[in-house]
């Protein structure tokens, strides 16, 4: 056999064994069909390319991996981290204290009334820390079904109630994207009454409930839906208490974390643009668990590209703030505000970042 026949055949066989693979390797993922309005353009409009997020400035702790959740107190940032750590950090780096390390991987937190800091773990559920730093479990699921990826929280004014989400009942911390792809709405918004212990469901069948945020008055919860690419409301009081709607549909990017600024508007942190290739395969399972397949060895299709969104109460979108550039903070996955910054976190960054809230509104 000549050589170029040897080559040939070779080729010929890895082929072989790559379409085998991609139409037959076991897979937990089960895709449902579904058709996501075409994604708005980033050349044009409301959510038009720019480079808004470039002069973003570095803070707190460094070399530090996955400042999720923020919380700003007494001039220093409260984070969890990728290795289960919390940890309380000044602004300039200097001084880092742990607070806890639960174990798991902190990615929601809320400063309860009464002192308790209350952290939404992927892998251990709602819990709390006490000022001896205690931890204790508050809640691991609701309806007798487990909580998967528990991902956010907040908490009341009164301290009566925590809302939290649930992302994904069946696939947990690190699935992500396997969660999304299958779009089979196994996500949750849920509540915890600190005086009973009793958690309950306020919606179910949501695509990878994700962030989460009381509006004002506590008059309704937001929830992201990162797999559908919107966010949807839950009204707590009112005439409409107990029904939900959308607040704001067909995104541009992935929904992450969001939050309230306690007056006039909603941040959304959105993880990554849209992905045409994503897209264009949602009605068509059997695609979709190839793509699942080849996830395996090659590397997400998600772009590196720092993204965040501000909304007025009635869900009009008032801020874009980008930074495609090489080297940008990306992915943000937190942003909240606090007095004339806005802070970002982020699930993958080594390092919190701030900018200008002048910056971002003008």
């Amino acid at each position: 056999m000549s050589r170029s026949i040897r080559f040939h055949h070779w080729v010929l066989l890895l082929i072989v064994a790559i379409g085998g693979f991609l139409l037959l390797m076991p897979t937990k993922v089960q895709p449902v069909a579904w058709t996501p309005s075409p994604a708005p353009p980033l050349t044009t409009g409301v959510y038009a390319d720019n480079q808004r997020l470039k002069g973003i400035e570095r803070v707190g702790a460094v070399d530090i991996d996955g400042p999720e959740a923020l919380l700003l107190e007494n001039d220093a940032l409260i984070s969890g981290l990728h290795d289960g750590r919390v940890i309380r950090t000044s602004l300039d780096g200097k001084i880092t204290k742990m607070l806890a390390d639960t174990g798991g991987r902190p990615l929601g937190l809320a400063r309860h009334p009464n002192g308790l800091l209350v952290i939404a773990d992927a892998v251990k559920g709602l819990l709390s820390l006490d000022a001896q730093g205690r931890l204790v479990a508050l809640t691991t699921e609701a309806n007798g079904v487990p909580f998967g990826f528990t991902d956010d929280v907040v908490i009341d004014k009164p301290g009566h109630f925590a809302y939290f989400s649930d992302a994904s009942s069946r696939f947990g911390y690190g699935k992500d994207g396997e969660a999304i792809i299958e779009h089979g709405g196994d996500g949750r918004l849920l509540r915890y009454d600190f005086q009973t212990g009793k958690t309950s469901v306020l919606l179910d069948k949501l695509e990878f409930a994700n962030g989460v945020t009381l509006g004002p008055e506590d008059a309704y919860v937001l929830v992201n839906e990162t797999g559908a690419y919107r966010i949807s409301r839950y009204w707590l009081t009112g005439p409409n208490a107990g029904t939900h709607e959308i607040f704001i549909d067909n995104l541009p990017g992935l929904p992450d974390n969001l939050s309230f600024n306690g007056r006039d508007r909603f941040w959304v942190a959105l993880y990554a643009p849209r992905n045409a290739l994503l897209d264009a395969t949602a009605p068509h399972p059997y695609l979709r668990k190839m793509i699942v397949r080849a996830m395996t060895i090659l590397p997400k299709p998600v772009e590196k590209r720092g993204f965040v969104l501000g909304l007025d109460l009635q869900g009009k979108v008032i801020a874009n703030l980008q930074d495609g550039s090489s080297g940008n903070y990306s992915p943000i996955t937190t942003v909240r505000e606090y007095g004339d910054w806005l802070y970002f976190g982020s699930l993958k960054a080594r390092n919190m970042a701030r900018l200008p809230l002048s910056s971002a509104l003008q």
